[in-house]
């Protein structure tokens, strides 16, 4: 037991703390306002607290609690929506009003709520950390209640199928209980046995991620961008459509409308696949700009902590932080606070390695315990530079970090383009790791044409300052169909509307079988303009109108119904069709 000796601000120092550990958490005052000690000097604790410390004096006794701070991990989780440091918001809602009263104290998971356990061990099995006991039915999502990693391997004493809560021990090994749940420091990586290459995709059913710059099941990405040019659309978006079987979205620092918009629009919103609401597989981390700083830098690590507990039943697990800006901002003002020697702009000397520790627990990787099973987290950070500098630290030491860029551009946002990513900054590099995959399972030809697309988007970025100097009518016609067919590959397949059910998400096929057939429509338009067919026929042909309708043709069809267009494009652009006698007589002999 200590006492308080200074505030200032969600830092308190604290004396007479002999005993305490770094990274314990703390009970302060009368009210007892949780707090974590994060830095020790003899006696002397600088604590972070994450409420507000407003009315809290010198004497004020500080008590710990022995342990750090941990989440409660077990059925209950999904549909939930917390606090940075995992109090549930709709418990304290009914029970304190719309505001959170200093010194709640709520259980994260419901102690009263009974769940149906099915064990798949029997008494006398030999357990061991990782291990699947049993399962029990949370929403959609087949909740696998684990042996905890810290457990030595022992045989089971008791175990038995029935109806729990989370406070009831469901069997024992050796001298101890096991539970529906578990707790888990949040800021130590749970352990894995080990950690496999990427093989796979996060598909996002967003054409410019999934073709062009694709992020790997347990990768880490990064979308920067200014005020305004659709980082939360985008992350909702990913959070809504992507592949992932559970969603962890935290709202870190994010303002108060923002984040409203999420907890009104998430219980409506279906699952694509499964057709039931998407809080079935989904937790909402909320922590808005006007709550304390403390609980701030403490939301990723809870948030990283729930996405690894379900990676471990073998999931995959897509982690939204939004932003990380904002957790920086956090961390700033703590360092500010602790009178820490600044580095870059004002941010802690430690920035770079706070972020790296965030971001390298994604991971593709093999479970511990049996049976054996592989599982992901995904991290996709949202980062918020002022102004859409991404020069700032923060954003350089995301992108030092993260293996993909998704650069959000105002310019394509002021005009309506959606998603507004940049083609031309933009960058993955899963590539590699991701070649075979869509090689087997999309077409053994898209590499080569998404590389001929990324050619074409480049051209005719050289071609615009010809054009801004002439105007497009001097140039050649060959280059005006390079003008004109990337400009189908810009409207027609990178543009997508979030609000056409049709358009909203993409299959990887309906994005192969769009692709190729803009650019053999483009192939074709160069057979014709060798020749002479002029370009302006050459835009009227029919077959050519129907691509922009591509977006809203159902998956089911969408082979059929490019295969058409690209026959209609072959009987109307054949060269020999439209050929002199002596145009032919070259075409033969070439």
């Amino acid at each position: 037991m200590g006492k308080l000796a200074k505030i200032s601000g969600p830092v308190i120092v604290a004396e007479g703390m002999l005993g305490a550990q770094i990274n314990e958490v703390v009970k302060v005052g009368d009210e007892e306002l949780l707090g974590e000690i994060i830095s020790l000097k003899y006696d002397r604790a600088s604590i972070q607290v994450y409420e507000d410390t407003s009315g809290l004096k010198p004497g004020d006794t500080i008590v710990g609690t022995g342990a750090p701070l941990q989440v409660e991990l077990g059925p209950g989780l999904l549909k939930a929506v917390f606090d940075g440091i995992q109090r549930p918001l709709d418990v304290i809602q009914a029970r304190t009003g719309a505001f959170i009263h200093r010194g709640v104290n709520i259980p994260a998971l419901d102690p009263k709520a009974k769940w149906e356990f099915q064990a798949v061990v029997k008494k006398g099995d030999t357990v061991h950390p990782g291990d699947i006991l049993g399962t029990v039915q949370e929403t959609n999502i087949e909740h696998k209640i684990l042996v905890p990693p810290h457990f030595k391997a022992g045989k089971l004493l008791a175990i038995k199928s029935g109806t729990y809560t989370v406070r009831d021990a469901i069997g024992q090994v050796g001298s101890s209980d096991l539970f529906l749940s578990q707790k888990w420091s949040v800021r130590a990586p749970r352990p894995t046995k080990e950690k496999l290459r990427f093989s796979s995709p996060l598909v996002t059913g967003k054409r410019i991620m999934d073709t062009f710059f694709p992020i790997a099941k347990g990768g880490a990405g990064a979308i920067p961008g200014p005020f305004g040019s659709g980082k939360t659309v985008n992350q909702q978006d990913l959070a809504k459509y992507s592949d992932a079987q559970v969603i962890v979205y935290i709202g870190c620092g994010e303002r108060g409308n923002e984040m409203t918009e999420v907890l009104t629009e998430f219980p409506k919103l279906e699952d694509p696949r499964t057709k039931k609401p998407l809080m079935e597989r989904t937790v909402l981390i909320a922590n808005t700009s006007n709550m304390p700083v403390a609980a701030r830098e403490a939301s990723v690590y809870t948030g990283i902590t729930l996405a690894e507990y379900y990676r471990d039943m073998g999931y995959s697990v897509a982690l939204m932080a939004d932003s990380t800006s904002r957790w920086a901002e956090a961390m700033r003002e703590i360092s500010g606070r602790m009178e820490e020697m600044p580095g870059e702009e004002g941010y802690p000397a430690y920035l770079g390695r706070k972020l790296a520790e965030f971001y390298e627990r994604a991971g593709n990787v093999q479970c511990l315990g049996s049976p054996s099973r592989e599982g992901s987290v995904t991290v996709i950070g949202a980062v918020s530079p002022a102004g859409g500098d991404i020069s700032e630290p923060v954003s350089q030491g995301t992108l030092r970090i993260t293996k993909v860029f998704w650069a959000l551009d105002a310019n394509l946002s002021r005009r309506r383009h959606y998603p507004a990513i940049n083609w031309l900054k933009s960058y993955s590099l899963y590539d590699n790791e991701l070649a075979d995959w869509y090689a087997e399972h999309v077409g053994k030809d898209f590499y080569p044409m998404r590389s001929k697309a990324m050619g074409l988007l480049q051209k005719e970025e050289e071609l615009q300052n010809i054009v801004q100097l002439i105007g497009p009518d001097a140039l050649p016609e060959k280059e005006r169909l390079v003008l004109e067919a990337t400009k189908m590959i810009r409207e027609d397949f990178l543009q997508q509307n979030s609000f056409d059910p049709q358009d909203a998400y993409a299959t990887p096929q309906k994005q192969y079988w769009m692709l190729k057939t803009i650019l053999h429509f483009y192939d074709k338009a160069n057979d014709a303009l060798a020749v002479e067919m002029p370009l302006d026929k050459i835009m009227s042909v029919k077959a050519r109108e129907q691509i922009p309708q591509l977006k809203r043709v159902p998956d089911a069809d969408i082979k059929k119904t490019c295969e058409h267009i690209q026959k209609e494009l072959d009987a109307a652009l054949t060269p020999h069709a439209h050929a002199t006698p002596v145009h032919k007589a070259n075409a033969k002999s070439d």
